[in-house]
């Protein structure tokens, strides 16, 4: 039996790491594209983008590693079926649970390890790459001075040039304005040509400008005011340094990264969750004891009355309303009450939000703590699936096998984030939504597992259309039909 195992690990884990690098790459290609427009035309050196993809594809590893695990066992057992391997094993007395036994043992390895990798190394990867992210999305784009266009890139400065040449080191028809001091376009200066280049550091800009003019509005007052004086010097020569410090990728602590729901463990979910609960919990008591000492009933207003009439038999004439019918005294008892029943529907309706918002916040890190187990589990699911279903198929390659995980994959992950929205959404509780997947499919596995090792006929249409004609042969209007047409079919 140690070479009927080493056979069939051998066919199974070749396909499965290729499936999980190929799933993988696509997932990563896919993030790329999403953020290209914050990554493009930032001058981001190549280790900052290769530091950013290895940690984004390391948060990819809860959705490639189900589909590897699913697509590796329809090819492995696929394959075997199709060479008749299947079918030689047993016939030498090998049952299909005993050929699977080496696949079993893998996916616990698997369960084992994903349940490590989703507790202890997905938190740092999700904070690495969510914390880099968002400095590269915050992070300008790179200098770049383009000819006929006003460049806004360098604080309190726009420039602009009308032709580059040179390689972009001489420019000409040089136009600066300065904002330094706030006060609008007070300050500009002109230049024929000039050259431009950066110090060995990067951080400063130098334009050596010739034949210019600055033109300056000196003194308060509005721009317009005639007496306002005016200066205008003109040079041969005139050097201008500009600092690009603002130019460079600014690291966020990532402290302040680090009580996100997905940069946590298990321990410390638990610990959020809980003073999440308790918090929340003592926010609805003490809405509960204000809430109720706003109510309260002044004396004399349940014998109100108007003129010495009772107020059940009051009716105020046609047109007026009973508050403007009510003496000036009532009036006021009125309106302050209607005051006060307003005041408390506003502070009801502010405390629903913020009780809605503290639920949706728990149910985040609920929702993130549930998912360290359905990681795992999804794995022995769609193993439990897509083992037997390679073995009745009958196809290996990349053919049929991947088109059938495809679509068991998006049924699997449609459902997943059907129940984590209906969680966030307080529709179901973190242990339903969570785990409905799972739930629903972990019973075909089951079917399908069945099937498979009592050689039962899955994909027969044969088998299926004769057991739908026996229950329609049952029904007493169809089997007359059906005898109807047999009748015509035979005149």
């Amino acid at each position: 039996m140690k070479k009927l195992h080493k056979l069939v690990l051998q066919s199974y884990i070749g396909p499965f790491f290729v499936t999980f690098f190929i799933a993988l790459f696509i997932l990563l290609m896919q993030f790329l594209w999403k953020y290209i427009d914050d990554l493009v035309g930032k001058g981001l050196e190549w280790y900052i983008i290769g530091e950013l993809l290895f940690y984004a594809s390391a948060t990819f590893v809860p959705l490639a590693l189900p589909l590897a695990v699913l697509l590796s066992s329809i090819m492995t057992m696929g394959k075997m079926g199709e060479h008749y391997e299947l079918v030689a094993f047993k016939s030498a007395g090998i049952s299909l649970r005993r050929i699977l036994w080496p696949m079993v043992m893998i996916s616990f390895v698997l369960v084992l390890a994903a349940f490590f990798f989703s507790n202890n190394v997905l938190p740092v990867a999700n904070l690495k790459s969510l914390s880099l992210l968002y400095d590269v999305r915050q992070h300008r784009p790179a200098f770049n001075i383009t000819e006929g266009i006003y460049y806004h890139g360098i604080d309190n400065f726009v420039i602009r040039v009308d032709e580059k040449t040179n390689g972009g080191n001489t420019l000409k028809g040089i136009k600066i304005y300065d904002h330094s001091e706030g006060k609008g376009n007070t300050n500009l200066t002109l230049a024929e040509w000039g050259t431009m280049a950066v110090t060995p550091d990067q951080r400063y800009l130098i334009l050596t400008l010739y034949k210019g003019t600055n033109y300056q509005e000196a003194g308060e007052g509005r721009l317009t005011d005639p007496d306002r004086p005016f200066q205008r010097l003109m040079f041969d020569k005139q050097v201008r340094k500009f600092d690009l410090s603002m130019f460079e990728l600014e690291r966020t602590d990532e402290d302040l990264f680090r009580s996100h729901f997905r940069m946590l463990n298990i321990s410390q979910l638990v610990y959020f969750e809980d003073s999440l609960s308790t918090e929340l919990t003592k926010r609805k008591e003490s809405f509960l004891r204000s809430y109720k000492g706003r109510f309260f009933f002044m004396p004399g207003l349940d014998t109100l009355s108007v003129e010495g009439i009772p107020p059940e038999s009051f009716r105020p004439p046609p047109g007026v309303s009973e508050l403007k019918a009510a003496p000036v005294n009532e009036q006021m008892v009125i309106t302050g009450a209607m005051e006060k029943i307003r005041n408390n529907r506003n502070l009801a309706d502010r405390s629903h939000q913020e009780f809605r918002d503290r639920k949706r916040t728990l149910a985040r890190y609920q929702i993130e703590f549930h998912r360290k187990f359905t990681l795992s589990f999804a794995c022995i699911v769609l193993f439990l699936i897509g083992a037997p279903l390679g073995a009745i198929i009958r196809k290996g390659g990349f053919g049929l096998p991947l088109v059938v995980s495809v679509l068991l994959f998006v049924v699997f992950h449609v459902i997943s984030m059907m129940g984590e929205k209906m969680v966030r959404e307080g529709v179901l509780e973190a242990h339903q939504g969570m785990w409905l997947s799972s739930v629903i499919l972990l019973p075909v596995g089951i079917l399908l597992t069945y099937k498979a090792t009592t050689d039962s006929p899955v994909l027969d249409m044969d088998l299926y259309k004769s057991s739908i004609e026996k229950i329609i042969n049952k029904i007493p209007f169809a089997r007359k039909r059906l005898r109807n047409e047999d009748t015509a079919t035979d005149q």
